[in-house]
């Protein structure tokens, strides 16, 4: 299985009146989630399944990055709690195998932490930055990766 990691775009600032749950994507930000689809179509990269943290940025990246790649893949939230372990989100993975290619759209740590954890890495070895993305090949298993690449903000724009 190949997964997709895409951390949400650039949002509104702390201190949302509704709470962090609630702050929102910025023009730049949905410019980075529309890019990163754009992206996504371009290289034959689309996901058969999007799976998306419930908090109002990232559901509006994954919205953006489906509409820009020109897909209807099914979204689940929420699937990605922020402060999610790694092995938990992995065990949890193993309900989509049957999926050739899933996205996932969260929040720092959480997505760095899973990419170190299937790579075998950690201690900061890898920072994913609002609007990257990264792709991955997962082993049958669930439990190792090889990191396909890692493409930053500024490249995807």
């Amino acid at each position: 299985m190949e997964l997709l990691i895409l951390r949400h775009g650039k949002a509104e600032d702390h201190g949302h009146p509704g709470g962090d749950g609630e702050r929102a994507l910025v023009e730049k930000g949905y410019k980075q989630a529309r890019r990163a689809g754009e992206l996504a179509k371009a290289a034959d990269l689309l996901p058969d399944l999007v799976l998306t943290s419930p908090l109002v940025r990232a559901r509006q990246t994954a919205e953006t990055f489906c509409e820009a790649a020109g897909i209807s893949a099914p979204v689940i939230q929420p699937w990605i709690a922020c402060g999610m372990r790694a092995d938990t989100a992995i065990n949890e993975l193993r309900a989509f195998d049957r999926f050739r290619r899933i996205l996932l759209v969260g929040h720092e740590p959480d997505l760095s932490g899973l990419i170190e954890f299937l790579l075998g890495a950690s201690g900061g070895a890898v920072d994913v930055k609002k609007g990257a993305l990264a792709c991955l090949d997962v082993s049958p298993s669930g439990r190792r990766g090889r990191l396909l690449f890692l493409i930053p903000p500024k490249m995807v724009e």
